[in-house]
C-alpha cells in the first residue's frame, strides 16, 4: 500500500481555540501536528513583548494550553509538531517547552529553526537605499521587526535529525506542512511540481476550520456544525496529491466549494504564486470529492524559487485610538454622522488650543447602515446603528483629548446615545508594515538540536526565471438578447482576505457555464468602480481555469492594511460578501421555467 501522511493543523492564528490540537491528537489518527501562529500584525505584538521581557515574544498559548495538556498523548502516539509559535524568540519559546516536559515527564527531542530574524542587517538595507516592494517608500529609520519568509527544507533537515518537535519563527505559512512532505518523501529541491503540490496542501490547511466549512459563502450548508467545528486533515501522497478531510463526527464540511474558497484565499495571481521553495502554479488545480468530507486535491505544478526572500519588516507610525457607540431612534444614521463631525471638530479644537496639530488621519463608519457598500447601501433609514469613530495622531497625548472628549457627546449631542463599548479608548501604536527582497546568499540559516547547530544552505538555482506567458484571456459571453441582472451570489461562491494593503477576493462560479457571463460584467474596471469608497488603486483580474474562476486585486484597497487602517475591516475579509452583490447581466431565459437559473431565490442567500 502506498505511503500516506496525515497532517492535521490545530491552529490557523494566534488566538485559535486549543480544542483544534486537542481534536486532532485525541481522534485525528495523524503523523504532524502543525499549527501557524504568525502573521504581520502578531510579528510587530510579540517585538513589543521582548522588548519588555526577554523571555517572551513566542506564542504562548502554544506551550500552556496547547503543549502541556497534550505533550503525553503526543509522546504515546509519537506525533511529531511542527509550528512557527517561536515568533520573535524561538530559542525561549524552546526553553519553555523543554520545562513543560520536564514538568510533565516527557521525553522529546526539540529542535530550533534561525535565520529569520534580519534586523541585525537593517541599517545595511537602509544603507543600500532599499525601498519597499510594493509603494517604493524609503526604508524608514526604526524598525520593530525584520523577519524574512524562510521556506521548509530548515524543517525537514531538522526532522531528518531526528527531531519530534520543531519550533520556527518566521516561515511562510505553508512550510510548516512542506517540511514535513520533504522529510518523509525525500523531496529534492527542483522537484518544483512536487514542492508546489506540498506548499498548496500547506496552504489549504494552514487557516485551520476555514477549509472545514468555517466562513463558507453557502453558510446555511455548515452553520448547524458551528459548535464543533472539524479541524483540517491532509491525507498526502508522494506523487503530491493529497485529500482534504477532518476527523468523524466533527461539525463543518468539507466539500469541492469549502476547499476552493481556501484555495483562492490571499493569492494573486495563481500562475505565478512566489513561495521561498517554489514559484508555485496552481492555476490548474483539480478538485474531485471522492466521499463524504472528502475531497483530492491534484493538478499543481511548479518553476524555480527565486534567488530572494521575502522580508516583512513593521514600524510605528504614531498612535491610534478608536471608539464605539449605539445610536438608536428614528434618522440614527444621520445623527450618528452628525455627532461624529461634532466630536472630531471640538477634538481638533481642543488639541490645537493645546498646541497639538489636527488628526492625521480619521475614519467614521457607521455599523449597521450597510457603510461597507457605500452609495450602494440599502438601509439609510435604519433605526439602530452603531457609530465607530477611529483617528491616528502622531502625538499620544493628543489622542489623551480624544479619549476623554467621547462621553460628554452622550449628554451634549443626540439623543439616545448608549452602549460605549470599552470605556475611555487608550491610545496604540500603528504599526505599518515594510516589505522587501533580501538575497538568499547573503544571510545563513541554520537549526540547533542537541546543543548543536547545523547549517542549511540556500537553494540558489542557476536557471533564469523564465517569462511568463501572457495570460489566456478565458471566453466572455457575447450579451446581446433579452437580458436578466442577478446578484454574483446567484452565480458563485467565493473568499477574500487580504496582502498587506492589498485586498483580494476570489469569485468562483456554480456552473462552468456561468463564468463567461460573470466575466463579461465583472471586468477590473467594473469592480474598481463597485468598490471606488475604498479602494485608491488599480484592479487587477486573474483567470483561475482550473476552479473556474476569476482572482481580483484591489490595490491599495485596505486603508493600508492590518493594524495600520483606521478600517473596521482592515483585513478585508467583508469584501466577498459585498462583491456578492455585484450585479450580473444574464440571458433572461436562464431565469424561466426550466432554465439554468429556474427556482433562483435571493431570500435563500
Amino acid at each position: 500500500m502506498a505511503k500516506i501522511v496525515r497532517i492535521g493543523c490545530g491552529a490557523g492564528f494566534w488566538g485559535d481555540s486549543p480544542e483544534g490540537p486537542a481534536q486532532l491528537v485525541r481522534s485525528g489518527g495523524i503523523d504532524y501536528l502543525v499549527m501557524d501562529y504568525l502573521a504581520e500584525i502578531t510579528m510587530s505584538i510579540l517585538a513589543r513583548m521582548k522588548a519588555k521581557k526577554p523571555d517572551l515574544g513566542y506564542a504562548t498559548d502554544f506551550i500552556t494550553m496547547v503543549m502541556k495538556p497534550l505533550a503525553k498523548d503526543i509522546a504515546e502516539k509519537k506525533i511529531r509538531v511542527v509550528t512557527n509559535a517561536g515568533g520573535v524568540n524561538p530559542d525561549a519559546c524552546r526553553d519553555a517547552l523543554l520545562a513543560v516536559f520536564r514538568e510533565t515527564g516527557v521525553d522529546l527531542r526539540v529542535a530550533v529553526v534561525r535565520g529569520d530574524d534580519l534586523s541585525a542587517f537593517a541599517g545595511a538595507y537602509r544603507a543600500a537605499g532599499t525601498m519597499e516592494m510594493f509603494s517604493g517608500a524609503p526604508m524608514p529609520e526604526k524598525l520593530a521587526s525584520v523577519n524574512a519568509y524562510l521556506g521548509a527544507f530548515p524543517i525537514a533537515a531538522a526532522l531528518d535529525d531526528g527531531a519530534d518537535v520543531v519550533i520556527i519563527g518566521r516561515v511562510v505559512d505553508s512550510a510548516v506542512v512542506l517540511g514535513p512532505l520533504i522529510h518523509e518523501f525525500g523531496w529534492k529541491p527542483g522537484d518544483y511540481d512536487l514542492l508546489s503540490a506540498g506548499s498548496l496542501a500547506g496552504h489549504v490547511v494552514e487557516c485551520g476550520t476555514q477549509v472545514t466549512g468555517g466562513i463558507f459563502t453557502d453558510w446555511r450548508e455548515t452553520a448547524a456544525g458551528w459548535n464543533d467545528m472539524g479541524f483540517p486533515i491532509a491525507e498526502c501522497a508522494a506523487d503530491g496529491s493529497f485529500i482534504t478531510t477532518k476527523p468523524t463526527g466533527t461539525g463543518g464540511l468539507v466539500s469541492t466549494a469549502t476547499v476552493a474558497e481556501q484555495i483562492v484565499y490571499e493569492v494573486g495571481d495563481p500562475r505565478r504564486y512566489v513561495l521561498p521553495d517554489v514559484t508555485a502554479d496552481w492555476s490548474a488545480v483539480r478538485l474531485e470529492q471522492i466521499g463524504p468530507d472528502r475531497v483530492k486535491v491534484s493538478g499543481a505544478k511548479g518553476r524555480a524559487p527565486t534567488d530572494s526572500y521575502k522580508v516583512s519588516a513593521t514600524y510605528a507610525d504614531g498612535y491610534g485610538a478608536q471608539v464605539t457607540m449605539m445610536i438608536v431612534g428614528r434618522e440614527a444614521k444621520a445623527r450618528a454622522e452628525a455627532t461624529a463631525r461634532a466630536i472630531l471638530a471640538r477634538c481638533e479644537r481642543l488639541m490645537r488650543a493645546a498646541g497639538f496639530d489636527g488628526f492625521s488621519d480619521t475614519s467614521v463608519e457607521v455599523l449597521g447602515s450597510e457603510a461597507s457598500y457605500g452609495p450602494r447601501a440599502r438601509t439609510g433609514q435604519t433605526r439602530e446603528v452603531v457609530l465607530k469613530i477611529a483617528v491616528r495622531h502622531a502625538d499620544k497625548d493628543a489622542l489623551g483629548i480624544f479619549g476623554r472628549e467621547i462621553f460628554p457627546s452622550a449628554t451634549s449631542m443626540t439623543q439616545s446615545i448608549t452602549g460605549f463599548a470599552g470605556g475611555r479608548p487608550e491610545p496604540q501604536p500603528i504599526v505599518r508594515l515594510f516589505s522587501f527582497l533580501a538575497p538568499k546568499a547573503d544571510h545563513q540559516v541554520s537549526y540547533e538540536a542537541g546543543g548543536r547547530t547545523h547549517a542549511v544552505a540556500p537553494y540558489l538555482p542557476n536557471e533564469p526565471e523564465a517569462d511568463l506567458a501572457p495570460e489566456r484571456p478565458g471566453e466572455t459571453a457575447p450579451g446581446g438578447g433579452s437580458l436578466a441582472t442577478v446578484p454574483l451570489i446567484a452565480l458563485a461562491h467565493g473568499r477574500s482576505g487580504d496582502k498587506g494593503d492589498i485586498g483580494n477576493v476570489g469569485v468562483l462560479a456554480r456552473r462552468a457555464e456561468y463564468l463567461p457571463w460573470i466575466r463579461r460584467s465583472a471586468t477590473p474596471e467594473a469592480v474598481g468602480s463597485y468598490f471606488a469608497h475604498f479602494v485608491k488603486g488599480p484592479v487587477e483580474r486573474f483567470e483561475w481555469p482550473g476552479l473556474n474562476g476569476l482572482n481580483f486585486m484591489l490595490h491599495q484597497g485596505l486603508g493600508g492594511g492590518g493594524i495600520a487602517s483606521l478600517r473596521h475591516d482592515p483585513q478585508g475579509k467583508a469584501l466577498a460578501q459585498i462583491m456578492m452583490d455585484f450585479p450580473i447581466e444574464v440571458p433572461a431565459v436562464w431565469l424561466a421555467a426550466g432554465g439554468a437559473m429556474a427556482g433562483w431565490d435571493e431570500d435563500a442567500h
